[in-house]
């Protein structure tokens, strides 16, 4: 094989690796572009003040389970939308962080919701919720088309986990485009809930 025919080769398989060294990350930035107000702390979460928060967008439709949901029903609630695949590692480390918070705060009026992309059936996330012991509903979003509505610079969609926190109006308060630990995940919603 010569030179010339290696390397469009070599080119496919870089593309190939990025692309899915992408699709599932421990970190990532801004999807770039919109004024969404958050400000990065040095925890690697950014929050939006209080009076500069915009609305979330409609998040309704299915759940893993087949259950019809709206986010719009938890107003007057904190909610966490945590993004998740089964196919993701780093969503696997965090998924027993993020149910015992959602237990230890539930009493409190915070309520998690997950929303699960990229997984082609939902065999394999109702197989990732139970083996990590999660019973918070998770959105079924295998295309990441619920991730879209969200305005520009909000979320970007190779970050996957993701999560935001929605104050009680809900308005989005904070984000982490990273895997959390369970005290990041406690200092990313103390703050809205100590708001009055």
């Amino acid at each position: 094989m010569s030179a010339a025919s290696r390397t469009p080769l070599t080119v496919a398989v870089a593309v190939a690796t990025a692309t899915l060294l992408s699709a599932c990350t421990s970190g990532g930035t801004s999807g770039g572009g919109g004024d969404t107000n958050f400000v990065m702390g040095e925890n690697g979460i950014s929050t939006v003040e209080k009076g500069e928060r915009t609305a979330a967008p409609d998040l309704s439709g299915k759940t893993i389970d087949g259950k019809q949901l709206d986010i719009a029903s938890y107003k007057g609630k904190i909610v966490v939308l945590n993004v998740w695949g089964s196919w993701c590692a780093p969503c696997r480390a965090e998924a027993p962080n993020f149910q015992k918070v959602s237990t230890d705060l539930k009493a409190r009026g915070v309520q998690f919701v997950g929303i699960n992309t990229r997984d082609t059936s939902t065999s394999n996330a109702l197989a990732f919720e139970k083996e990590q012991g999660v019973t918070y509903p998770s959105l079924y979003d295998p295309t990441g088309r619920l991730m879209l509505r969200f305005e520009k610079g909000t979320l970007n969609p190779q970050a996957i986990p993701s999560t935001l926190v929605l104050d009680r109006d809900g308005r989005i308060a904070a984000r982490s485009l990273a895997a959390l630990s369970e005290e990041k995940l406690r200092a990313m919603i103390d703050p809205v809930l100590a708001e009055k």
